[in-house]
């Protein structure tokens, strides 16, 4: 049993996922000092436990295996066990997951890891059924015992490889290459020969929204005036907002779809997923004016505020895929049920939402999806757009005050800066595309909110500082929150947000930065030390955080004139610039950088006092190359010093510090940008 014969040490945690095992008899330890020098003194092999609170495999090993006495017992005997949140700790996750990859098993979530007493790696795998499980233990306890020498050889040759660095496994020698995007074309074509051009996305199963590569393509489309892709990232957009994934009565998208169709989802709830897909598809209305992408970024918003947000500000980490034990359970629907919630119109909205007496998921149950188009309203009903979206509101209203009745999913109420940051950029950016000012309300109160709870003395905290034992920033945190910083500024002109953002960068460069590759380390030197020490360079559901972070020293080189942000955000891109050209998926967000370099960036400077209402015309136009510095009064900003203000407000726009004739009119601003 474990120590109190009830609880066990993680009872003092604050993470959500701990505390669900801190009444486990295992004898569960977190990661840190107390456990890695109990298994040194003991010489006793560690368990290494990885999940998060939202994570339905988790949820069922627990259920099986952890709850199990007999099955504690032999744990607790014979090993130090380490529960590890990954979301709290994606540095430990990151290792130990490339470790397991390296040993050629997929990795996913439960990862358990086994390790030596110094923390090498020399086995490990994801969900195991609970008689597996023991007998790999078994198994383990016997090689640990009677095959040491063999197993720590093992564990020292696989140490070694994840300690690799990237730069050397890829050989990425700076390039000179210029900055072209014909370069960028073949990677293009790669890419678009894995659409799935029938059912949007790419061809695979399950499908991942993946933000960044959308966001990309949809620039890229633009620059190159390339009609088949942009229909196509449209077209992906919509059959996401159309099917299972999407949220159809409350909003907000699931992690992903188990099918090819968008039909299933996974049912939890990313911060970090919807935080992007506003972003996306505030820009995706501004291309294409479709109204089901406002609907989506509205109706999006309103989740995160009404679900994921607490009352300083802060924006809570996930949901849960389960309610009751049951995955999907909150936000499915049996046919009598919705039919007596929706009245006597209950056979079009059945018809309209996809729902069947017998149901089209499994159980009698109903995913809700919405494949029938706008106009079927207005045809049914005989009114116009308007009056058929505001009809179709109002269903969706009545269907999740009844869904509201039910028990709820779990909620990872973890506030974590670098998901808070990425919300707060696609507040910014929804802001920008729709120019709602709760929208803007909701981003300040967000940025107060980590100011005041998530920085101190010099450090952003990845979880409150106040909390007990709070983790430090990791780069990911650094990189998200200064560019939702960097986006506030752009929607406010408020200089004190620009400056908190210089201040992280400082901070980054002396804490993150390796100079000998031009690149961040994801852990900063001053927090504990691991086996390895990564760099994060490849984009995934997250953009990378080196990606973001040369991308925010770009935007900062030109907004503040500092040449040493600018020349380091060249360098980095350059060292990336071998892949970049060639790796068609999982450089996404290089490529948005790659594109600021290739095609013509417009410094928009507004002075005068409608400064920000004109700003706020021109960020109705989707015009992905630009940042936005104006004042009414005064400022010390390169771009706007030299500016005098006079009776009108006055538009510059500039390429490479050289500046067009001053205009004064949207129009003619838009004609010198494009």
């Amino acid at each position: 049993m474990n120590d109190s014969g009830n609880t066990n040490r993680l009872i003092k945690e604050t993470s959500p996922y701990l505390l669900q095992h801190a009444h486990n008899p295992v004898n569960w330890y977190p990661w840190g000092d107390e456990a890695l020098k109990e298994a040194q003194k003991n010489d006793l092999p560690i368990i290494v436990s990885i999940g998060y609170s939202s994570c339905h495999w988790c949820h069922v090993m627990e259920r099986e295996s952890f709850e199990d006495e007999k099955i504690a017992q032999y744990m607790n005997d014979h090993f130090i066990c380490i529960k590890v949140d990954r979301e709290e700790r994606p540095d430990v996750d990151q290792i130990y997951m490339d470790a397991v990859q390296a040993m050629g098993i997929n990795g996913g979530w439960p990862l358990n890891v086994f390790l030596t007493p110094d923390q090498k790696p020399f086995y490990g795998g994801t969900y195991f059924q609970s008689q597996s499980w023991l007998q790999l233990l078994k198994n383990v306890i016997n090689t640990f015992s009677n095959q040491r020498e063999e197993l720590n050889s093992s564990a020292e040759k696989l140490a070694s490889h994840i300690s690799e660095s990237d730069v050397l496994k890829f050989n990425l020698v700076p390039e000179e290459e210029p900055f072209l995007l014909e370069n960028l074309k073949s990677s293009i074509n790669e890419l678009s020969d894995r659409f799935d051009l029938n059912k949007g996305g790419l061809q695979k199963a399950p499908k991942f929204p993946m933000p960044s590569i959308w966001n990309y393509l949809l620039r890229y489309a633009h620059f190159t005036t390339d009609k088949t892709l942009t229909d196509h990232v449209l077209k992906t957009l919509e059959k996401i907002a159309r099917g299972g994934i999407y949220d159809q009565i409350g909003g907000g998208f699931s992690r992903y779809s188990v099918d090819a169709e968008w039909f299933v989802p996974h049912f939890e709830k990313m911060l970090y997923d919807n935080g992007q897909l506003i972003s996306l598809y505030s820009d995706a209305y501004l291309v294409s004016g479709n109204k089901i992408f406002k609907e989506v970024v509205y109706d999006t918003i309103s989740f995160v505020d009404r679900e994921m947000t607490n009352p300083a500000g802060g924006f809570y980490a996930a949901l849960d895929a389960d309610s009751e034990g049951i995955e999907g359970k909150y936000y499915t629907w049996d046919y009598e049920n919705f039919c007596h919630v929706v009245g006597n119109e209950s056979k079009f909205w059945a018809d309209y939402f996809s729902i069947t007496p017998n149901g089209n998921w499994e159980k009698q149950r109903n995913i809700l999806t919405q494949h029938i188009n706008i106009n079927l309203i207005k045809n049914e009903f005989k009114i116009n757009t308007d009056a058929a979206l505001e009809k179709f509101r109002d269903i969706k209203r009545k269907l999740l005050v009844e869904r509201e009745k039910r028990i709820r999913p779990g909620l990872d109420n973890k506030i974590l800066a670098g998901w808070n940051g990425l919300v707060l950029k696609g507040l910014i950016d929804a802001y920008h595309s729709f120019g709602q000012p709760e929208f803007l309300k909701l981003a300040l109160k967000n940025a107060e909110y980590l100011k005041i709870h998530h920085y101190k003395e010099e450090i952003l905290y990845r979880t409150p500082f106040k909390e007990y034992n709070a983790v430090q920033g990791y780069l990911e945190d650094y990189a998200f929150v200064i560019r939702g910083l960097i986006n506030l500024y752009q929607a406010t002109f408020d200089e004190s947000w620009l400056n908190w953002a210089e201040k992280l960068v400082k901070y980054s460069l002396h804490f993150f930065y390796d100079e000998s590759e031009n690149l961040f380390f994801f852990n900063g030197n001053q927090t504990n030390k691991l086996i390895a020490r990564k760099k994060e360079l490849f984009d995934n559901v997250i953009p990378s955080s080196n990606s973001e972070m040369a991308i925010n020293l770009f935007l900062l080189g030109l907004l503040k004139d500092l040449p040493e942000y600018s020349n380091l955000a060249e360098k980095m891109i350059k060292r990336m610039n071998k892949l970049i050209v060639k790796e068609p998926e999982y450089l996404a967000n290089w490529r948005n950088l790659y594109m600021m370099y290739a095609a013509p960036f417009a410094e928009i400077a507004i002075i005068g006092k409608e400064s920000l209402e004109l700003k706020d015309q021109l960020s109705k136009h989707y015009i992905p190359n630009k940042i936005f510095c104006g004042t009414d009064t005064n400022s010390e900003l390169p771009l706007l010093k030299d500016k005098k203000i006079t009776g009108r407000t006055t538009i510059f726009v500039c390429y490479n510090k050289t500046c067009r004739l001053p205009v004064q009119s949207i129009e003619d601003a838009l004609e010198l940008i494009q």
